[in-house]
C-alpha cells in the first residue's frame, strides 16, 4: 500500500481478504503490541518528589505502565535508547542542561510518542521552544498526580493538554489583544503561497484505512501497532490537514490530491 494509491476495498471484507499473519495477529506474531496495551510513560524529572508522585499516580493507573524514570538530561538521552513510550513528561529545568534537548532527541527516537511538557517555567520563550522541539502538551506544576494522569490520557487519545495560563501566552503570540497597536504585527503586504501537504508513508496508510471506514482498534491490529499510535498518527494527520474530525480529514485528503482515485 505505502507508495501507490489506495484501491477501493470493502470494509466488511477486508479482514477476511488480509493475509493470515494480519487474521491472527497476538497468536502468532509475538512483536504485535495488542490493541488494548496500557499507555507506557516515560518521566524526565529531577525534583524527586514530585517524579515519585506521578510515577505512583501511573503505576496505580489501570490502563497504564510506567516505562522508564531520569532525573537528569544524561539520563533522559540514554532512556530514549529504550523501547519506545506511548508518552514521555519532560522537565525543562535539569541540573545538567535543558529538557528541550530531550524533547528534540525524543521526536527523533521516539517519532510516534505524544510528548508534554511538566514544569515550573512559563514564560513565552520557553513554551514556544518546546512546542517547536516537538512537544504535544505543555503543563505547568501545579496539578495533582490524578489530574496529571487525566492529562496523559488525553494527549494519548490524541489531545493536547495545555495549562490554561500557557494556552493565553500561545495566543497573544499570533494575535495581539485589542488595541494594543504597539505590538501588533503589520500585515503581510501579500499572502504566502500555502505550503504542500506532505504526510509520511505511515500517515498516509492510516488515513487510507480512516476512509474505507476502519476503527482505531481495527487500524491498530491491522498495523501491528498500539491503538494510542494509531491516535498519534490521526493526531498528526488532523494537524498537518489543519482539521477537527474525520470526515473533513477526508474532504482535505481529496481535496488536495493526497487520496487515489
Amino acid at each position: 500500500m505505502l507508495g501507490s494509491a489506495p484501491r477501493p476495498v470493502c470494509r466488511k471484507n477486508y479482514l477476511q481478504q488480509a493475509p493470515p499473519v494480519l487474521r491472527t495477529i497476538g497468536s502468532v506474531t509475538s512483536s504485535a503490541v495488542p490493541a488494548n496495551a496500557p499507555i507506557r510513560v516515560a518521566i524526565v524529572d529531577d525534583d524527586p518528589e514530585f517524579q515519585g508522585a506521578l510515577a505512583r499516580a501511573v503505576q496505580a493507573a489501570d490502563d497504564m505502565a510506567l516505562a522508564g524514570r531520569a532525573a537528569t538530561r544524561t539520563q533522559g538521552l540514554a532512556l530514549l535508547r529504550d523501547t519506545p513510550a506511548d508518552v514521555l513528561l519532560v522537565d525543562l529545568g535539569l541540573p545538567d542542561g535543558s529538557g528541550i534537548d530531550v524533547i528534540q532527541a525524543a521526536a527523533r527516537a521516539w517519532p510516534d510518542c505524544g510528548i508534554m511538557v511538566s514544569t515550573t517555567f512559563g514564560d513565552e520563550t520557553n513554551v514556544m521552544r518546546s512546542i517547536e522541539a516537538g512537544a504535544a502538551g505543555y503543563l505547568l506544576k501545579d496539578a495533582a498526580p490524578g489530574r496529571m494522569v487525566a492529562e496523559i490520557r488525553s494527549l494519548a487519545a490524541g489531545g493536547s493538554p495545555i495549562s490554561p495560563i500557557i494556552a493565553r501566552q500561545v495566543l497573544r503570540r499570533f494575535r495581539p489583544v485589542a488595541g494594543d497597536a504597539v505590538n501588533a504585527a503589520p500585515p503581510p503586504a501579500e499572502a504566502a503561497p500555502d505550503t504542500p501537504i506532505s504526510l509520511s508513508p505511515r500517515e498516509r496508510e492510516v488515513l487510507d484505512f480512516i476512509t474505507k471506514g476502519f476503527t482505531a482498534d481495527e487500524i491498530a491490529r491491522l498495523m501491528e501497532l498500539s491503538r494510542y499510535t494509531v491516535l498519534t498518527f490521526v493526531r498528526r494527520i488532523y494537524v498537518k490537514l489543519k482539521v477537527k474530525s474525520k470526515a473533513e480529514a477526508i474532504y482535505e485528503a481529496r481535496t488536495q490530491g493526497l487520496l487515489g482515485d
